[in-house]
């Protein structure tokens, strides 16, 4: 007879791995299962914990309904048939961050949380280096970096979490002292029926905390139901909200900074400072350790990261844009910009319908395509030139650059056609671009 498991963990990868630790260190031995036959992870689980049975090239069902609780990866969706069976007998399916939320229950609200469909790992990091700037003992990571779980062995005082639609389908007991939707845009269609369904994964964040910080400039992002509230945004505040007035940082009438001090570049940027400092007050922040880390924070690897200025000319490193709402968030963020707009653009599109880019396309000056759909995106602006390569792409630009112009990839798109990842792509653009001879 096969042995009976009370906790099943579906999925290995970091998530997985963290769930697995976490588990054996409370003294439960899990069933581990993944559909692939040779997951990431496993052979780091088999080394770690030989003890443990491994279960892979697919879900078995017969074990599955036999479980107690199911901690299942966010990258397996919650109607697998395997898993629609088990939620049906009443099995309980829950994330990891659902059990890093049961795990620090008894404490304080000590979380500070962050979804939306863009600028997460901005305001993440951002957040975390606000609380760092005013001496306070925090832990970040979550669908940033570090699994949730494994924040707990830092045994920090604050946590602040990057969380995905993906993970807040399976977390329901997080108890923040403040969290966030930056933003709503089409992402995941192939997960979700459609953008209200996955407004509402986003938006389940705010049923688990004190306060919900959102963005007045979408009105997508504003909670379903009544509760405590502030706002941020690019205009004038009311209240006690977050805004930019007479060009100044402002909370409420109270002045913080000026914005041309801020280091980061673009108005959407500028909207992501303000929803941190939101986030780094309602923990206690003072708002001179927030505008100091506004001065010095310069933006994450790949996510309009300024590589370099040749020649007069910014190259701009967007490649973390994989969809089309993080291009037209950066291409709006540099919608007053003086000189010209070079936009490279392409790869997989993963289905994404491409005409929402028309209008914000016809503030770039020139338009580069590359990639699987580059002629998809190349069909929304007349003139559009398509290249083959990122040496191409960099090079023509180059060619076509004037001082104080901007060249930005920002690619509305997969990389998963012509790189192993966004990170290699944006690398390959860095590398291309530090080799332009300098005139």
């Amino acid at each position: 007879m096969t042995q009976r498991y009370s906790h099943i963990v579906m999925g290995l990868g970091a998530t997985g791995k963290s769930v697995v630790r976490y588990l054996v260190s409370q003294g439960i031995t899990p069933l581990v299962m993944d559909s692939r036959r040779n997951p990431p992870g496993l052979a780091d689980i088999k080394r770690e914990f030989p003890q443990l049975e491994c279960r892979v090239g697919g879900f078995d069902c017969r074990a599955l309904v036999q479980a107690e609780q199911i901690i299942i990866s966010p990258g397996i969706p919650m109607d697998t048939p395997e898993v629609r069976v088990a939620l049906d007998m009443d099995i309980e399916v829950i994330g990891d961050v659902e059990l890093f939320a049961r795990a620090i229950a008894h404490r304080a609200p000590c979380v500070l949380a962050i979804t939306g469909s863009n600028g997460k790992s901005t305001v993440t990091t951002l957040v975390g280096e606000m609380l760092k700037e005013a001496g306070m003992n925090v832990a970040i990571g979550g669908n940033l970096g570090v699994p949730a779980l494994e924040l707990l062995e830092q045994n920090a005082n604050f946590y602040v979490l990057e969380l995905s639609s993906f993970q807040l389908e399976t977390t329901h007991s997080l108890n923040c002292i403040a969290a966030t939707c930056l933003n709503i845009s089409e992402d995941h269609m192939d997960r979700y029926s459609d953008l209200e369904a996955y407004r509402r994964a986003k938006l389940h964040l705010y049923d688990q905390t004190r306060l919900a910080v959102f963005n007045r400039d979408d009105e997508q992002t504003a909670p379903l139901s009544p509760m405590n509230i502030v706002s941020f945004g690019l205009g004038n505040p009311d209240g006690d909200d977050w805004g930019i007035t007479d060009g100044k940082v402002v909370h409420g009438s109270s002045e913080i900074m000026n914005i041309a001090d801020i280091a980061l570049l673009g108005s959407h940027n500028h909207a992501n400072v303000l929803a941190a400092m939101a986030l780094a007050d309602a923990a206690g922040v003072d708002k001179v350790a927030m505008a100091n880390v506004a001065k010095s924070f310069t933006g994450l690897r790949h996510r309009c990261e300024l590589v370099s200025s040749k020649n007069g000319v910014r190259w701009v490193n967007d490649s973390k844009a994989t969809n089309v709402g993080s291009t037209l968030a950066a291409l709006n963020g540099f919608s007053d910009y003086l000189g010209d707009i070079i936009l490279i653009a392409g790869g997989d599109g993963k289905g994404a319908d491409f005409s929402q880019l028309e209008d914000a396309l016809a503030g770039v000056s020139t338009l580069i395509t590359l990639g699987r759909d580059g002629d998809k995106i190349a069909a929304q602006k007349k003139g559009a030139i398509k290249v083959a390569n990122m040496a191409e792409a960099v090079a023509k630009a180059a060619e076509l650059a004037n001082s104080g112009d901007i060249v930005l990839l920002s690619p509305a798109c997969a990389s998963l056609d012509m790189y192993p990842n966004f990170m290699a792509r944006g690398d390959d653009f860095c590398a291309r671009v530090e080799a332009l001879d300098e005139q």
